[in-house]
């Protein structure tokens, strides 16, 4: 039987153990794993493993063995409770070995789990989960999770208070970053929250979310767009210590810049513009670049952004004079003077 999208969360989360079996497939190899992590460990439960009521059988074992299956099936082990036969990375070269192993299964033979990549609708292998009468088949798609499984995420996390802005933030990162990044953000901030009974805020989310690859960037570009223009040689003299590039550096403030222009330019204001923004913007790091964008004025923005350009066909120019690193330090006090005007 096919299970159906709008059911499969409350399926995977509470599976019927009286099932035959279940395959999940789909082309994001990391979303069925972790589909596939959630329904065994409901069947079995957390010491289901160490009391060797799963089997895993790897597709490659399987084919070379095909009686593995139904002896996983039929065989009996010292714990009482639910067991489960798993078969990773099947094709439809195994479809012949698990007809005949859900042709055999008996009420309290172990439940066969099957994860699969992307399948056609004349596999197989999908066809025998579709038609079968006590087993199911989920198609897992790269769609991003609803709200119901973000709070289901939570829940399980230990994370009940969540405020409203806070959430509104975990809905982007959970659409921008991958599931198993998206569990791992979740988990970190379960742990930053420890002894903490206050609802989780963007500035937890922002303090646990993955750090932007532009970080070490980030302390001159504030500077910049701030109009500090006296505290710029400290910071260069930082970076140029870490071997930042000056061609990194300037596509670094082009990206701030344009930026700041998407927010100052949105017509539904500054805040709404850094809102639509992907990958998301969380935390102070949003308070501090709302302001930058409230500051600067869309044509404004439009200059620095041509000044950025020609310093850039400057730094790749072949007929370039002056040293690199002054060139960009000297088109970034004119933005900071710029932007103090």
């Amino acid at each position: 039987m096919k299970l159906a999208g709008r059911d499969a969360p409350g399926y995977f989360a509470k599976p019927d153990p009286a099932r035959t079996g279940l395959l999940i497939y789909g082309p994001d190899s990391m979303r069925v794993a972790l589909k596939r992590q959630e329904v065994i460990h409901a069947l079995i439960g957390p010491m289901g493993e160490d009391e060797m009521r799963l089997t895993r059988l790897p597709a490659a074992d399987l084919r070379k063995d095909p009686a593995l299956l139904l002896d996983a099936l039929k065989a009996q082990g010292f714990f009482p409770g639910p067991r489960v036969a798993f078969v990773e990375d099947a094709t439809d070269a195994l479809a012949p070995i698990v007809t005949s192993a859900l042709s055999d299964w008996q009420a309290g033979d172990a439940q066969v789990i099957i994860t699969a990549g992307a399948l056609k609708a004349t596999s197989k292998l999908r066809k025998l989960f579709e038609t079968h009468k006590n087993a199911y088949a989920a198609a897992i798609y790269a769609d991003p999770p609803s709200r119901a499984e973000i709070e289901a995420t939570l829940s399980k996390a230990g994370l009940g208070k969540i405020d409203i802005t806070a959430m509104a933030d975990l809905t982007a990162l959970a659409s921008d970053l991958d599931p198993g990044d998206f569990r791992q953000t979740i988990e970190k901030i379960s742990l930053y929250k420890i002894g903490d009974p206050t609802p989780v805020t963007p500035s937890d989310i922002a303090a646990c979310a993955p750090a932007s690859t532009e970080a070490a960037l980030d302390d001159v570009l504030n500077i910049v767009a701030e109009a500090r223009s006296g505290d710029i040689a400290p910071v260069m003299r930082k970076l140029r210590a870490q071997g930042v590039t000056p061609v990194s550096l300037c596509i670094g403030a082009t990206r701030h810049f344009r930026t700041l222009y998407t927010a100052a330019s949105d017509p539904g204001g500054a805040a709404q513009g850094l809102s639509r923004l992907r990958p998301p913007i969380f935390g102070l790091r949003r308070d501090r670049m709302l302001r930058q964008a409230q500051n600067w004025s869309a044509p404004r923005l439009e200059q620095a952004l041509s000044l950025l350009t020609d310093t850039d066909l400057h730094l790749r120019s072949a007929a370039q004079n002056a040293p690199a690193m002054a060139l960009v330090e000297r088109t970034l006090i004119r933005l900071a003077m710029m932007a103090g005007r």
